[in-house]
């Protein structure tokens, strides 16, 4: 996934060739050697000895030796046992040049090695999927000689130097530093474009057209839906009928929606899965829910999204204020609000000591959408300093939650929906907090998802298997759109990226379109067919080959959607 960051933040074959180029004008044999090597006088007129005799080699191969005592080489005498990995002295009449495709830290000058034919350990190294097939042998493969000795310094770390053990783990190391270097490039390159006061799923311009009233159908639904958020509230963990495991009623409870009691046991536990089969309460909206959080926090999240957007657009502040109480209320009053984890989010009861597993993360799915809302209420004023404090305060904690809790990270490794909610939420938080790395780290997850999420032809296998295929199919790329939204704010460019099959967001959304009707044939699946509009406009956006579809003007597209369409209230007006 980093392969060309490497290459370009760390082009050490390039500096190699550079070297080789800059000195054949100048000598007769060209040294482009690592950093950190060392001759004695000794081994350096080995070297001399040799390319006089035998000067028709048109190459040398210097073994080099590991040192981690430099005193040592102070003494003429010495001469240790070079058998690491060499160096080669190029004739300046030589062709070959290093093979700029390879990254540091996977065989740049193996390859070299290989191409010569030098024998050694390396011949006997494992290709994995990622490497590059080897190459031929070059016509001047065998015209070499070994000469001489070369010595790396001493590094400070003995342990990465000495046998077999120190030779794995100065691999490890070294991965980890190139990835730590680039990591740190990427949150370098993300926080200078990062503004945690900007929008990162609506768009501004939209909204300001919106303002200037260019379609008063939209405004006059927007105010009802509005109105009617006016009618509800605050909400609170605190409401609820029913109580977590742990006791706390600020603890956010919900229990899993698809586990039932298993009716051979007299307990009913543990409970058994029964796939896209709701068990009663589990429902949004539905009887029984008020015994539990999930209803309650989607009014929050929808709630103060759409008073956010009306107070925005329609101007009118009462809207703003009852926002930010929906705010206040959940996230920030310590008598009314929610503790930063979903600890007990979809227990399935007599599992996991009856603590959530890590899918209730994906209750907080739509948390993308309300951070833009509050963005938009802090803008009002309706939110003061120490309420947004308080706020981002809590969004540190559950950040600190979801970066190291089990169930969190067992969460991230999902290979569906879960695993791209889970960065979709992660990406968000981090451009409302400023947090350029976790950003960056987050298009990197990302990238890393489409190749193992999104077949070659664009299908979503994992969501196929499920007994609501274009439900979960659907609901999936609307989280992959989103979280491609939000990278976007600060230039990360998910839409265009492909992976090494063809794998991208663009195949998946032709994949849809081509086939949602036929998934709901296949399943007998009831559907809002509309839910696929909003992907369809991306595929006319994003796809230039692609026929704009019917419907996709604003006014002629559903506004408001079902939660469970994962569907932000008035998508019209998000970013492209």
């Amino acid at each position: 996934m980093r392969r060309f960051k490497n290459l370009y933040v760390m082009n050490n074959n390039g500096a190699r060739n550079a070297a080789l180029e800059i000195a054949r004008a100048r000598a007769r044999w060209l040294m482009p050697w690592d950093g950190n090597c060392y001759l004695t006088a000794p081994a350096f007129q080995q070297i001399r000895t040799a390319t006089g005799q035998n000067p028709y080699f048109r190459y040398v191969v210097v073994p080099m030796a590991r040192i981690v005592d430099n005193a040592l080489l102070l003494d003429g005498g010495f001469t240790p046992q070079a058998n690491e990995e060499p160096q080669i002295i190029f004739r300046s009449d030589t062709a070959e040049l290093f093979d700029e495709t390879y990254g540091y830290g996977r065989r740049p000058k193996i390859e070299m090695l290989w191409r010569l034919g030098v024998p050694g350990p390396w011949d006997r190294f494992r290709d994995d999927a990622w490497d590059f097939p080897r190459a031929r042998l070059a016509e001047d493969a065998g015209l070499f000689q070994n000469a001489g000795w070369v010595a790396r310094l001493d590094s400070g770390r003995a342990d990465l130097e000495i046998g077999r053990a120190g030779f794995r783990a100065r691999l490890g190391q070294r991965d980890e530093a190139i990835i730590g270097m680039l990591d740190r490039c990427d949150a370098s390159a993300i926080a200078r474009k990062l503004d945690p006061a900007r929008l990162v799923y609506y768009d501004e311009d939209r909204l300001a057209a919106a303002r200037q009233g260019q379609d008063l159908q939209i405004q006059k639904e927007l105010r009802a839906h509005a109105e009617q958020a006016l009618l509800r509230g605050p909400f609170s963990v605190m409401d609820k009928s029913g109580r977590a495991p742990s006791g706390d009623p600020h603890d956010y409870f919900q229990p899993a929606p698809y586990w039932w009691p298993d009716p051979r046991k007299p307990d009913g536990l543990p409970f058994i899965r029964r796939d896209g089969e709701h068990a009663p309460g589990t429902a949004l909206y539905s009887a029984g829910s008020e015994a539990y959080d999930r209803t309650r926090l989607q009014r929050v999240l929808d709630d103060t999204t759409v008073l956010a957007l009306a107070a925005t657009v329609l101007g009118e502040p009462r809207y703003a204020s009852h926002a930010a109480g929906l705010v206040r209320t959940w996230f920030v009053d310590p008598a009314t609000s929610m503790n930063p984890n979903m600890r007990y989010a979809q227990v399935r009861w007599g599992h996991d000591n009856n603590e959530g597993p890590g899918y209730g993360i994906l209750d907080l799915a739509d948390l993308y959408f309300f951070l833009d809302a509050v963005r938009l209420v802090e803008r009002s004023g309706a939110l003061d300093a120490r309420d947004s404090q308080a706020f981002r305060a809590w969004l540190r904690s559950y950040c600190e939650w979801l970066d190291t809790a089990p169930a969190a990270i067992f969460e991230f490794y999902r290979l569906n929906n879960h695993g791209v909610f889970f960065d979709l939420q992660r990406a968000a938080i981090a451009a409302f907090l400023g947090d350029g790395a976790a950003l960056a780290k987050a298009g990197l997850y990302a990238r890393e998802r489409i190749a193992d999420q999104i077949a070659a032809d664009g299908r979503l296998p994992e969501e196929l298997s499920r007994p609501r295929p274009r439900h979960y199919a659907l609901s999936a790329l609307q989280g992959w759109t989103a979280l491609a939204r939000v990278l976007s704010s600060v230039g990360d460019d998910l839409w265009a990226y492909r992976a090494k099959d063809g794998q991208g967001l663009v195949a998946a959304l032709r994949w849809a379109a081509a086939h949602s009707d036929t998934l709901a044939t296949i399943r007998g699946e009831t559907f809002d067919g509309e839910r696929i509009q909003p992907l369809l406009d991306d595929l006319a956006r994003h796809h230039p080959d692609q026929a704009a579809p019917a419907g996709s003007q604003p006014g002629a597209a559903k506004l408001v959607f079902h939660p469970d369409c994962a569907i932000p209230p008035f998508w019209i007006w998000r970013r492209a």
